[in-house]
């Protein structure tokens, strides 16, 4: 069984847990998940690695409260154990080499985008980042994103926190500053991800986005 440590809400919607999971910890990289089941007999749902800690042997995840898996998953408490608890799965994301990058986050993909901009930033990468949310209630990770990062920027459609706008008019804005990117990693809305893309494809510059959006099981076969 795999201990709850911790249990945080980051937002209405939105959970981070801690859980006791060792061997998992010991191997973890950004950009790989987990398979949990909230519930003895319950279904099987992946999620994204968001932090590790190889010394205190920990995992951490952050959920969105959308469905009969996550809405059981948030019922649990601190003390509570995790019946399955599987990982890490998948391939960690190439980051070696990367000598400036910028890290694009939307809503609670930025709990995705997080580890990366992280592992960036611990092996001497410079990081800017921007992220975007709807509205003040639903940031997450705006302090961990601002310890990481080399710049950054919060955005928030309607003005209420950060800069008012689109995380692609900041980006634009760097570009034209005369930044130069080896790589932009945009992780959130599909239809966040495609602006990136498409502003970034202007400019020639490597862009890399999540396709957890269409990813259903875990098991290889979205693939």
């Amino acid at each position: 069984m795999f201990e709850i440590l911790e249990k945080e809400s980051l937002n209405p919607t939105v959970t981070k847990m801690v859980v006791k999971a060792p061997l998992i910890a010991k191997k973890a990289q950004p950009g790989q998940f987990i398979i949990l089941r909230a519930e003895e007999n319950g279904e099987r749902i992946p999620l994204t690695i968001a932090d590790y800690d190889r010394e205190a042997g920990t995992i951490t995840i952050i959920f969105q409260i959308v469905g009969k898996t996550t809405m059981r998953l948030q019922d649990l408490s601190v003390g509570d154990p995790l019946p399955t608890f599987v990982g890490p799965l998948g391939s960690a994301s190439e980051i070696k080499g990367l000598k400036k990058v910028a890290v694009i986050g939307g809503g609670v993909g930025c709990a995705i985008a997080y580890p990366l901009a992280k592992a960036l930033h611990e092996q001497g990468t410079i990081v800017h980042t921007v992220t975007g949310f709807r509205n003040r209630d639903l940031v997450i990770l705006e302090e961990a994103f601002t310890k990481v990062s080399d710049r950054y920027e919060l955005i928030s459609d309607d003005g209420s926190t950060g800069r008012k706008g689109l995380v692609t008019d900041v980006l634009r804005e760097w570009i034209e500053q005369g930044e130069r990117y080896d790589e932009v990693i945009a992780i959130g809305p599909l239809a966040m991800m495609k602006f990136v893309s498409l502003l970034t494809k202007r400019y020639g510059i490597k862009t890399i986005v999540s396709m957890n959006p269409i990813m259903i099981d875990g098991t290889g076969m979205c693939g």
